[in-house]
Protein backbone atom coordinates (compact mmCIF):
# COMPACT_ATOMS: atom_id res chain seq x y z
CA UNK A 1 0.00 0.00 0.00
CA UNK A 2 1.59 3.16 -1.22
CA UNK A 3 1.86 5.75 2.00
CA UNK A 4 0.65 9.35 1.55
CA UNK A 5 3.50 12.11 2.82
CA UNK A 6 2.31 15.39 4.44
CA UNK A 7 4.18 18.26 3.34
CA UNK A 8 4.69 19.81 7.11
CA UNK A 9 6.70 22.75 6.03
CA UNK A 10 4.33 24.05 4.22
CA UNK A 11 1.43 23.68 6.60
CA UNK A 12 3.86 25.61 8.85
CA UNK A 13 4.50 28.11 6.51
CA UNK A 14 0.90 29.29 6.48
CA UNK A 15 0.37 29.95 9.66
CA UNK A 16 3.19 31.87 10.26
CA UNK A 17 1.64 33.89 7.26
CA UNK A 18 -1.88 33.97 9.05
CA UNK A 19 -0.64 35.00 12.38
CA UNK A 20 1.78 37.76 10.76
CA UNK A 21 -1.28 38.90 8.82
CA UNK A 22 -3.19 38.73 12.30
CA UNK A 23 -0.03 40.62 14.43
CA UNK A 24 -0.23 43.29 11.49
CA UNK A 25 -3.87 43.85 11.82
CA UNK A 26 -3.23 44.14 15.21
CA UNK A 27 -0.32 47.07 15.00
CA UNK A 28 -2.38 48.32 12.11
CA UNK A 29 -5.28 48.85 14.98
CA UNK A 30 -3.42 50.10 17.64
CA UNK A 31 -1.86 52.87 15.42
CA UNK A 32 -5.68 53.98 14.11
CA UNK A 33 -6.28 54.07 17.92
CA UNK A 34 -3.37 56.32 18.88
CA UNK A 35 -3.87 58.93 15.82
CA UNK A 36 -7.33 58.68 16.98
CA UNK A 37 -6.98 59.37 20.87
CA UNK A 38 -3.83 61.60 19.53
CA UNK A 39 -6.24 64.07 17.94
CA UNK A 40 -8.75 63.51 20.65
CA UNK A 41 -5.85 64.87 23.14
CA UNK A 42 -5.02 67.63 20.63
CA UNK A 43 -8.64 68.84 20.65
CA UNK A 44 -8.83 68.41 24.47
CA UNK A 45 -5.50 70.35 24.84
CA UNK A 46 -7.13 72.95 22.40
CA UNK A 47 -10.22 73.32 24.19
CA UNK A 48 -8.67 73.76 27.46
CA UNK A 49 -6.82 76.40 25.89
CA UNK A 50 -9.64 78.34 25.24
CA UNK A 51 -11.39 77.33 28.20
CA UNK A 52 -8.73 78.38 30.07
CA UNK A 53 -7.98 81.81 28.12
CA UNK A 54 -11.48 82.53 28.32
CA UNK A 55 -11.76 82.22 32.16
CA UNK A 56 -8.84 84.53 32.48
CA UNK A 57 -10.19 87.34 30.26
CA UNK A 58 -12.80 87.01 32.70
CA UNK A 59 -11.08 87.48 35.37
CA UNK A 60 -9.42 90.39 33.89
CA UNK A 61 -13.08 91.74 33.46
CA UNK A 62 -13.40 92.01 37.07
CA UNK A 63 -10.30 92.93 38.46
CA UNK A 64 -10.65 96.17 36.34
CA UNK A 65 -13.78 96.94 37.43
CA UNK A 66 -13.57 96.01 41.07
CA UNK A 67 -10.25 98.24 40.94
CA UNK A 68 -12.02 101.05 39.89
CA UNK A 69 -14.57 100.79 42.57
CA UNK A 70 -11.81 100.72 44.96
CA UNK A 71 -9.86 103.17 44.00
CA UNK A 72 -12.90 105.59 43.67
CA UNK A 73 -13.53 104.87 47.35
CA UNK A 74 -10.15 105.48 48.66
CA UNK A 75 -9.23 108.56 47.14
CA UNK A 76 -12.52 109.90 47.18
CA UNK A 77 -14.97 108.02 49.49
CA UNK A 78 -17.54 107.32 46.59
CA UNK A 79 -18.31 104.88 43.76
CA UNK A 80 -17.63 105.61 40.09
CA UNK A 81 -19.68 107.57 38.12
CA UNK A 82 -20.32 105.70 35.98
CA UNK A 83 -20.03 102.53 37.11
CA UNK A 84 -17.43 100.51 35.29
CA UNK A 85 -18.93 98.52 32.66
CA UNK A 86 -17.22 97.36 29.01
CA UNK A 87 -15.25 95.39 26.43
CA UNK A 88 -12.06 94.60 26.02
CA UNK A 89 -9.83 92.36 23.71
CA UNK A 90 -6.34 90.53 25.08
CA UNK A 91 -4.71 88.36 22.48
CA UNK A 92 -7.31 85.97 21.00
CA UNK A 93 -9.73 86.34 23.68
CA UNK A 94 -11.76 88.84 24.42
CA UNK A 95 -14.21 90.12 27.57
CA UNK A 96 -17.39 91.67 28.64
CA UNK A 97 -17.75 93.29 32.22
CA UNK A 98 -20.71 95.04 33.66
CA UNK A 99 -21.61 96.70 37.44
CA UNK A 100 -24.92 97.18 39.04
CA UNK A 101 -26.02 98.48 42.07
CA UNK A 102 -27.41 96.73 44.79
CA UNK A 103 -29.74 98.73 46.05
CA UNK A 104 -29.39 100.95 49.11
CA UNK A 105 -26.92 100.62 51.69
CA UNK A 106 -27.78 98.04 54.77
CA UNK A 107 -26.45 98.47 58.27
CA UNK A 108 -24.30 94.98 59.40
CA UNK A 109 -22.43 93.81 62.00
CA UNK A 110 -19.18 93.00 60.77
CA UNK A 111 -17.79 89.39 61.50
CA UNK A 112 -14.30 88.90 60.38
CA UNK A 113 -11.40 90.31 60.47
CA UNK A 114 -9.93 93.15 62.68
CA UNK A 115 -12.68 94.81 62.53
CA UNK A 116 -15.22 92.67 63.39
CA UNK A 117 -18.12 93.73 66.32
CA UNK A 118 -18.12 96.93 64.50
CA UNK A 119 -20.82 97.87 62.54
CA UNK A 120 -20.94 99.95 59.25
CA UNK A 121 -23.24 100.76 56.43
CA UNK A 122 -22.89 98.30 53.54
CA UNK A 123 -23.32 98.89 50.13
CA UNK A 124 -22.98 96.19 47.26
CA UNK A 125 -21.80 96.32 43.65
CA UNK A 126 -22.58 93.73 42.18
CA UNK A 127 -20.09 92.88 38.83
CA UNK A 128 -20.08 90.25 36.26
CA UNK A 129 -17.53 89.57 33.83
CA UNK A 130 -17.41 87.04 30.33
CA UNK A 131 -14.53 85.87 28.80
CA UNK A 132 -14.44 83.97 24.97
CA UNK A 133 -12.07 83.03 22.51
CA UNK A 134 -12.32 84.68 19.15
CA UNK A 135 -14.09 82.13 17.58
CA UNK A 136 -16.83 81.93 20.37
CA UNK A 137 -16.18 78.19 20.97
CA UNK A 138 -15.52 78.44 24.76
CA UNK A 139 -16.63 81.63 27.49
CA UNK A 140 -16.75 81.81 31.04
CA UNK A 141 -18.41 83.61 33.31
CA UNK A 142 -17.69 84.93 36.83
CA UNK A 143 -19.38 87.41 39.36
CA UNK A 144 -18.25 88.98 41.45
CA UNK A 145 -19.49 91.30 44.55
CA UNK A 146 -17.96 94.44 45.92
CA UNK A 147 -18.61 95.85 49.17
CA UNK A 148 -17.71 99.37 51.07
CA UNK A 149 -18.37 99.26 54.70
CA UNK A 150 -18.98 102.89 55.62
CA UNK A 151 -17.31 102.75 59.24
CA UNK A 152 -18.31 105.10 61.84
CA UNK A 153 -15.41 105.94 64.18
CA UNK A 154 -17.25 106.97 67.16
CA UNK A 155 -17.82 103.00 67.81
CA UNK A 156 -15.47 102.97 70.43
CA UNK A 157 -15.26 104.06 74.03
CA UNK A 158 -11.46 105.48 73.23
CA UNK A 159 -9.59 104.97 70.05
CA UNK A 160 -5.81 106.22 69.92
CA UNK A 161 -3.39 106.51 66.91
CA UNK A 162 -0.26 106.39 69.44
CA UNK A 163 0.40 104.95 73.04
CA UNK A 164 -2.24 104.64 74.94
CA UNK A 165 -1.85 105.26 78.60
CA UNK A 166 -4.63 105.15 81.55
CA UNK A 167 -3.72 105.40 85.03
CA UNK A 168 -6.24 107.02 87.18
CA UNK A 169 -6.29 108.06 91.18
CA UNK A 170 -9.29 108.01 91.82
CA UNK A 171 -11.67 104.77 90.80
CA UNK A 172 -12.23 104.84 87.53
CA UNK A 173 -15.16 102.77 85.15
CA UNK A 174 -14.97 102.57 81.35
CA UNK A 175 -17.33 101.40 79.53
CA UNK A 176 -16.88 100.36 76.01
CA UNK A 177 -14.63 99.18 73.12
CA UNK A 178 -10.58 100.18 73.95
CA UNK A 179 -8.15 100.25 71.29
CA UNK A 180 -4.43 101.72 70.55
CA UNK A 181 -2.89 101.63 66.95
CA UNK A 182 0.39 101.77 69.38
CA UNK A 183 0.74 100.16 73.21
CA UNK A 184 -1.47 100.34 75.47
CA UNK A 185 -0.31 100.91 79.63
CA UNK A 186 -2.77 100.29 82.47
CA UNK A 187 -2.48 100.90 86.05
CA UNK A 188 -4.49 103.01 89.06
CA UNK A 189 -3.83 103.77 92.37
CA UNK A 190 -7.47 102.75 93.22
CA UNK A 191 -9.03 100.81 90.71
CA UNK A 192 -9.57 100.74 87.48
CA UNK A 193 -12.73 98.57 85.55
CA UNK A 194 -12.52 98.20 81.01
CA UNK A 195 -15.92 97.19 80.67
CA UNK A 196 -15.59 95.72 76.51
CA UNK A 197 -13.17 94.49 73.98
CA UNK A 198 -9.03 95.78 75.36
CA UNK A 199 -6.88 95.64 71.95
CA UNK A 200 -3.74 96.86 70.80
CA UNK A 201 -1.88 96.70 67.95
CA UNK A 202 1.22 97.32 69.82
CA UNK A 203 1.84 95.21 73.32
CA UNK A 204 -0.62 95.38 76.38
CA UNK A 205 1.52 96.11 79.55
CA UNK A 206 0.81 97.23 83.41
CA UNK A 207 2.44 100.21 84.28
CA UNK A 208 3.48 103.24 83.07
CA UNK A 209 5.35 104.19 79.63
CA UNK A 210 9.28 104.89 80.19
CA UNK A 211 9.52 108.27 80.10
CA UNK A 212 6.70 109.00 82.33
CA UNK A 213 8.95 109.74 85.75
CA UNK A 214 6.44 108.53 87.86
CA UNK A 215 6.17 105.14 90.11
CA UNK A 216 4.56 101.97 89.48
CA UNK A 217 0.67 101.87 91.40
CA UNK A 218 -0.21 98.63 93.13
CA UNK A 219 -4.16 99.52 92.01
CA UNK A 220 -5.99 96.92 90.77
CA UNK A 221 -6.93 96.39 87.03
CA UNK A 222 -10.18 94.53 85.93
CA UNK A 223 -11.19 93.70 82.73
CA UNK A 224 -14.24 91.76 81.99
CA UNK A 225 -14.13 88.30 80.41
CA UNK A 226 -16.59 87.12 77.54
CA UNK A 227 -18.91 86.23 80.43
CA UNK A 228 -19.38 89.52 81.56
CA UNK A 229 -17.06 89.16 84.65
CA UNK A 230 -14.22 91.07 85.72
CA UNK A 231 -11.16 89.47 85.82
CA UNK A 232 -7.85 90.98 87.28
CA UNK A 233 -4.72 91.31 85.81
CA UNK A 234 -2.88 90.48 88.40
CA UNK A 235 -1.52 86.50 89.50
CA UNK A 236 -2.24 84.99 92.03
CA UNK A 237 1.92 85.54 93.23
CA UNK A 238 1.63 89.27 92.90
CA UNK A 239 3.09 89.75 89.27
CA UNK A 240 1.26 91.07 86.30
CA UNK A 241 -0.01 89.13 83.56
CA UNK A 242 0.29 91.65 80.58
CA UNK A 243 2.38 91.07 77.11
CA UNK A 244 5.86 90.75 79.20
CA UNK A 245 4.83 87.13 80.32
CA UNK A 246 5.79 83.84 79.27
CA UNK A 247 2.40 82.19 78.74
CA UNK A 248 0.88 85.66 77.35
CA UNK A 249 -1.33 84.70 74.89
CA UNK A 250 -3.02 81.39 76.14
CA UNK A 251 -3.06 82.79 79.79
CA UNK A 252 -4.58 86.15 78.22
CA UNK A 253 -7.45 84.24 76.28
CA UNK A 254 -8.48 81.52 79.20
CA UNK A 255 -8.82 84.62 81.10
CA UNK A 256 -10.47 87.10 79.35
CA UNK A 257 -11.68 84.68 76.60
CA UNK A 258 -10.81 86.42 73.21
CA UNK A 259 -11.41 90.25 74.38
CA UNK A 260 -8.15 91.27 75.45
CA UNK A 261 -5.41 91.23 72.14
CA UNK A 262 -2.42 92.62 71.18
CA UNK A 263 0.21 92.23 68.01
CA UNK A 264 1.26 88.65 69.72
CA UNK A 265 -2.56 87.60 69.14
CA UNK A 266 -2.11 88.39 65.27
CA UNK A 267 -4.02 91.99 65.85
CA UNK A 268 -2.81 94.38 63.47
CA UNK A 269 -3.80 98.25 63.23
CA UNK A 270 -7.26 99.33 62.85
CA UNK A 271 -6.58 101.85 59.62
CA UNK A 272 -8.85 104.40 60.29
CA UNK A 273 -8.07 106.88 56.91
CA UNK A 274 -10.55 109.17 58.13
CA UNK A 275 -9.03 111.96 55.60
CA UNK A 276 -8.09 111.84 52.07
CA UNK A 277 -4.82 113.32 51.67
CA UNK A 278 -2.37 114.58 54.46
CA UNK A 279 -2.35 114.55 58.62
CA UNK A 280 -5.67 113.75 60.26
CA UNK A 281 -5.13 117.45 61.92
CA UNK A 282 -6.57 118.04 58.20
CA UNK A 283 -9.86 117.92 60.08
CA UNK A 284 -9.71 120.52 62.27
CA UNK A 285 -7.53 122.98 60.17
CA UNK A 286 -8.78 125.61 57.78
CA UNK A 287 -10.31 124.76 54.39
CA UNK A 288 -7.91 126.44 51.77
CA UNK A 289 -6.03 123.31 50.09
CA UNK A 290 -7.32 120.85 52.53
CA UNK A 291 -10.56 119.25 51.62
CA UNK A 292 -11.18 117.45 54.15
CA UNK A 293 -11.66 120.31 56.71
CA UNK A 294 -14.75 120.80 58.86
CA UNK A 295 -15.18 124.02 57.52
CA UNK A 296 -15.96 122.41 54.12
CA UNK A 297 -19.11 120.86 56.01
CA UNK A 298 -20.21 123.55 58.81
CA UNK A 299 -23.61 125.17 58.26
CA UNK A 300 -22.15 128.10 61.02
CA UNK A 301 -18.60 129.17 60.72
CA UNK A 302 -16.56 131.38 62.61
CA UNK A 303 -13.50 132.85 60.81
CA UNK A 304 -11.14 135.68 60.01
CA UNK A 305 -13.14 138.04 62.94
CA UNK A 306 -16.86 137.03 61.28
CA UNK A 307 -19.53 134.32 62.25
CA UNK A 308 -20.71 133.94 58.79
CA UNK A 309 -24.11 131.52 58.78
CA UNK A 310 -24.73 129.45 55.19
CA UNK A 311 -28.16 130.07 53.89
CA UNK A 312 -30.45 127.55 51.91
CA UNK A 313 -29.15 128.47 48.72
CA UNK A 314 -25.31 128.05 49.87
CA UNK A 315 -24.15 131.28 49.97
CA UNK A 316 -22.83 132.89 53.50
CA UNK A 317 -24.77 135.90 55.34
CA UNK A 318 -22.47 137.68 57.86
CA UNK A 319 -24.46 137.39 61.24
CA UNK A 320 -21.61 138.88 63.63
CA UNK A 321 -23.36 141.80 64.71
CA UNK A 322 -26.89 140.05 64.97
CA UNK A 323 -25.12 137.45 67.58
CA UNK A 324 -23.46 139.83 69.08
CA UNK A 325 -26.38 141.73 69.80
CA UNK A 326 -28.15 139.15 70.84
CA UNK A 327 -25.26 138.00 73.55
CA UNK A 328 -24.86 134.45 71.22
CA UNK A 329 -21.16 135.52 71.29
CA UNK A 330 -19.32 137.39 73.55
CA UNK A 331 -15.20 137.61 74.49
CA UNK A 332 -13.65 136.47 77.62
CA UNK A 333 -10.24 136.38 79.34
CA UNK A 334 -9.30 133.67 82.02
CA UNK A 335 -6.16 132.05 83.60
CA UNK A 336 -5.31 128.22 82.19
CA UNK A 337 -2.60 126.93 85.04
CA UNK A 338 -2.02 124.39 82.47
CA UNK A 339 -0.97 126.50 79.74
CA UNK A 340 0.64 129.15 82.16
CA UNK A 341 -1.12 131.79 79.89
CA UNK A 342 -4.43 134.02 80.04
CA UNK A 343 -6.73 132.60 77.15
CA UNK A 344 -8.65 135.08 75.59
CA UNK A 345 -12.21 133.07 74.24
CA UNK A 346 -14.66 133.74 72.13
CA UNK A 347 -17.88 132.54 74.17
CA UNK A 348 -20.62 130.35 72.39
CA UNK A 349 -23.85 130.61 73.94
CA UNK A 350 -25.71 127.80 73.05
CA UNK A 351 -29.10 128.72 74.14
CA UNK A 352 -28.83 132.14 72.87
CA UNK A 353 -27.36 131.14 69.88
CA UNK A 354 -30.39 128.43 69.46
CA UNK A 355 -32.89 131.73 69.99
CA UNK A 356 -31.23 133.59 67.59
CA UNK A 357 -32.25 131.58 63.90
CA UNK A 358 -28.80 130.80 63.39
CA UNK A 359 -28.43 128.07 64.59
CA UNK A 360 -26.90 125.69 61.40
CA UNK A 361 -29.61 123.57 59.77
CA UNK A 362 -26.83 120.99 59.57
CA UNK A 363 -25.72 121.19 63.37
CA UNK A 364 -21.91 121.46 62.21
CA UNK A 365 -20.03 124.70 63.65
CA UNK A 366 -16.59 125.14 63.00
CA UNK A 367 -14.32 127.70 64.22
CA UNK A 368 -10.57 129.35 63.67
CA UNK A 369 -10.05 132.50 65.70
CA UNK A 370 -7.14 134.94 64.92
CA UNK A 371 -3.95 134.88 67.38
CA UNK A 372 -3.75 137.60 69.87
CA UNK A 373 -0.44 139.02 70.87
CA UNK A 374 0.72 137.42 74.47
CA UNK A 375 -2.62 135.17 74.92
CA UNK A 376 -3.75 131.88 73.88
CA UNK A 377 -6.87 132.21 71.95
CA UNK A 378 -9.92 129.32 72.06
CA UNK A 379 -13.62 128.60 71.58
CA UNK A 380 -15.84 128.25 74.68
CA UNK A 381 -19.87 126.86 75.04
CA UNK A 382 -21.75 128.01 78.03
CA UNK A 383 -25.26 127.12 78.17
CA UNK A 384 -25.44 124.12 76.39
CA UNK A 385 -27.28 121.85 78.88
CA UNK A 386 -29.88 121.75 76.31
CA UNK A 387 -29.20 121.66 72.88
CA UNK A 388 -32.15 122.76 70.14
CA UNK A 389 -30.34 119.94 67.98
CA UNK A 390 -28.08 117.51 67.07
CA UNK A 391 -24.31 119.15 67.00
CA UNK A 392 -21.06 118.82 66.19
CA UNK A 393 -18.26 121.64 67.04
CA UNK A 394 -15.29 121.66 64.83
CA UNK A 395 -12.10 124.18 65.83
CA UNK A 396 -8.42 124.26 65.34
CA UNK A 397 -8.02 126.07 68.30
CA UNK A 398 -8.12 124.93 72.35
CA UNK A 399 -11.91 124.35 73.21
CA UNK A 400 -13.39 124.72 77.00
CA UNK A 401 -17.06 123.83 78.13
CA UNK A 402 -18.72 125.46 81.02
CA UNK A 403 -20.66 123.37 83.15
CA UNK A 404 -23.42 120.84 82.26
CA UNK A 405 -23.36 120.01 78.18
CA UNK A 406 -26.47 118.20 76.34
CA UNK A 407 -27.83 116.52 79.90
CA UNK A 408 -31.67 117.61 79.01
CA UNK A 409 -33.64 115.65 76.59
CA UNK A 410 -29.78 114.03 74.93
CA UNK A 411 -29.09 114.79 71.64
CA UNK A 412 -26.36 113.30 69.40
CA UNK A 413 -22.99 115.71 69.70
CA UNK A 414 -19.67 115.78 69.35
CA UNK A 415 -16.24 118.17 69.84
CA UNK A 416 -13.23 118.23 67.63
CA UNK A 417 -10.25 120.52 68.60
CA UNK A 418 -6.83 120.64 69.13
CA UNK A 419 -7.70 120.19 73.13
CA UNK A 420 -10.61 120.10 75.24
CA UNK A 421 -10.95 121.47 78.81
CA UNK A 422 -13.78 120.56 81.14
CA UNK A 423 -14.72 123.73 83.12
CA UNK A 424 -17.59 122.62 85.84
CA UNK A 425 -20.99 124.38 86.88
CA UNK A 426 -19.20 126.65 89.27
CA UNK A 427 -16.41 128.15 87.17
CA UNK A 428 -15.71 131.74 87.55
CA UNK A 429 -13.18 133.40 85.33
CA UNK A 430 -11.92 135.61 88.07
CA UNK A 431 -11.90 132.35 90.55
CA UNK A 432 -9.56 131.22 88.05
CA UNK A 433 -6.49 133.45 88.90
CA UNK A 434 -7.11 132.40 92.59
CA UNK A 435 -5.26 129.39 93.97
CA UNK A 436 -6.30 126.10 93.55
CA UNK A 437 -8.39 125.89 96.93
CA UNK A 438 -10.60 128.81 95.75
CA UNK A 439 -11.72 126.99 92.55
CA UNK A 440 -13.90 124.42 94.08
CA UNK A 441 -15.36 122.05 91.39
CA UNK A 442 -18.91 120.86 91.07
CA UNK A 443 -20.45 117.60 89.60
CA UNK A 444 -20.91 118.04 86.09
CA UNK A 445 -21.74 115.98 83.12
CA UNK A 446 -20.72 115.98 79.64
CA UNK A 447 -22.92 113.90 76.56
CA UNK A 448 -20.55 114.64 73.88
CA UNK A 449 -18.07 112.38 71.48
CA UNK A 450 -14.88 114.06 71.06
CA UNK A 451 -11.88 113.84 68.78
CA UNK A 452 -8.75 115.49 69.94
CA UNK A 453 -4.99 115.79 71.26
CA UNK A 454 -2.59 115.30 73.84
CA UNK A 455 1.15 115.68 75.16
CA UNK A 456 3.53 112.94 74.57
CA UNK A 457 4.77 111.65 77.26
CA UNK A 458 8.51 111.64 77.87
CA UNK A 459 8.93 114.09 75.05
CA UNK A 460 10.97 117.46 75.15
CA UNK A 461 11.86 116.85 78.82
CA UNK A 462 8.56 116.56 79.60
CA UNK A 463 6.84 113.43 82.56
CA UNK A 464 3.72 111.91 81.88
CA UNK A 465 1.07 113.30 79.18
CA UNK A 466 -1.40 112.85 81.97
CA UNK A 467 -3.67 109.65 80.59
CA UNK A 468 -6.58 108.80 79.27
CA UNK A 469 -8.14 109.99 82.12
CA UNK A 470 -6.93 113.72 81.55
CA UNK A 471 -7.30 113.70 77.99
CA UNK A 472 -9.98 116.11 78.90
CA UNK A 473 -8.53 118.22 80.65
CA UNK A 474 -9.42 119.92 84.48
CA UNK A 475 -8.51 123.22 86.45
CA UNK A 476 -10.40 123.11 89.57
CA UNK A 477 -10.17 121.29 92.51
CA UNK A 478 -12.48 118.08 91.89
CA UNK A 479 -11.48 116.46 95.11
CA UNK A 480 -14.72 113.78 95.97
CA UNK A 481 -16.44 115.07 92.95
CA UNK A 482 -17.51 113.54 90.08
CA UNK A 483 -17.38 114.04 86.00
CA UNK A 484 -19.92 112.20 84.33
CA UNK A 485 -19.42 111.53 80.58
CA UNK A 486 -20.95 109.74 77.57
CA UNK A 487 -19.43 109.78 74.35
CA UNK A 488 -16.41 108.38 72.55
CA UNK A 489 -13.44 109.59 73.32
CA UNK A 490 -10.80 109.42 70.13
CA UNK A 491 -7.28 110.89 70.07
CA UNK A 492 -5.47 111.23 66.87
CA UNK A 493 -2.71 113.64 66.84
CA UNK A 494 -0.40 115.67 69.69
CA UNK A 495 -1.90 119.05 70.58
CA UNK A 496 -0.29 122.00 68.29
CA UNK A 497 -1.79 125.06 70.44
CA UNK A 498 -2.54 123.65 73.84
CA UNK A 499 0.77 122.04 74.90
CA UNK A 500 1.39 122.89 78.58
CA UNK A 501 2.42 119.46 80.31
CA UNK A 502 0.49 117.56 82.63
CA UNK A 503 1.63 117.84 86.07
CA UNK A 504 2.37 121.29 87.27
CA UNK A 505 1.36 122.03 90.76
CA UNK A 506 -2.05 124.93 91.58
CA UNK A 507 -3.36 123.39 88.34
CA UNK A 508 -6.39 121.16 89.60
CA UNK A 509 -7.31 117.27 91.61
CA UNK A 510 -8.65 114.84 89.80
CA UNK A 511 -12.82 114.12 90.01
CA UNK A 512 -14.03 111.10 90.38
CA UNK A 513 -14.95 109.34 86.39
CA UNK A 514 -17.94 107.95 85.46
CA UNK A 515 -17.17 107.49 81.97
CA UNK A 516 -18.63 104.82 79.78
CA UNK A 517 -19.50 104.79 75.83
CA UNK A 518 -22.74 105.95 74.65
CA UNK A 519 -24.59 103.29 72.90
CA UNK A 520 -26.55 105.38 70.98
CA UNK A 521 -23.41 105.69 68.87
CA UNK A 522 -24.30 102.36 67.74
CA UNK A 523 -27.19 103.11 65.97
CA UNK A 524 -26.39 105.12 62.55
CA UNK A 525 -29.08 107.36 63.27
CA UNK A 526 -27.98 108.78 66.03
CA UNK A 527 -24.27 109.66 65.07
CA UNK A 528 -23.37 113.36 65.53
CA UNK A 529 -23.31 115.40 62.54
CA UNK A 530 -20.92 114.88 60.01
CA UNK A 531 -19.11 111.80 62.08
CA UNK A 532 -15.58 110.72 60.86
CA UNK A 533 -15.99 107.72 58.95
CA UNK A 534 -14.02 105.08 57.17
CA UNK A 535 -14.40 103.30 54.31
CA UNK A 536 -13.85 99.41 53.99
CA UNK A 537 -13.56 98.16 50.98
CA UNK A 538 -13.68 94.34 50.42
CA UNK A 539 -14.29 91.74 47.50
CA UNK A 540 -16.33 88.82 48.36
CA UNK A 541 -19.02 86.20 46.70
CA UNK A 542 -17.10 84.94 44.05
CA UNK A 543 -18.78 82.66 41.62
CA UNK A 544 -18.18 80.79 38.50
CA UNK A 545 -19.84 79.80 35.56
CA UNK A 546 -18.39 78.02 32.61
CA UNK A 547 -20.23 77.36 29.38
CA UNK A 548 -18.70 76.32 25.80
Amino acid sequence: MKKIHTNKKNGEGGIILVICLLLLLVVSLIGVAAITNSNSEMKISGNEIKQTGAFYAAESGLEMASASIINSYETGGTPPSPLPSGSSVEGDFHYDFSTTDAGPAVQTTLTDGAFRGLYGLIKTFNLSSTGFDSDRESSATLSLAVQDALIPLFQFAVFYQNDLEIAPGPAMILGGRVHSNSNVYLQSENSLRIDSYLTSAGNIYHGRKPGSGLGTASGDVFIKDKNGAYQSMENSDGTWLDSRSSNWVSASMSRWGGLVEDQNHGMSQLNMPIVTHGPSTNLIDRSSGNQDSYENKAGLKFVDGQALYKQGDGTWLDVTAALTAQGAITSATFRDNREGRDVRSMDLDVQRLSASGYFPTNGIIYSSLPTSSGYDVALRLKNGATLPGALTVATNNPLYTVGNFNTNTKKPAAFLADAITILSGNWTDAGSYQSLGSRMATATQVNASYLTGNTETGANGSGYCGGLENLPRFLEKWDGVTFTWRGSAVDLWYSRQATGAWGQSNVYTPPNRDWAFDPDLLDINKLPPGTPMVNLVQRTDWRQQIGS
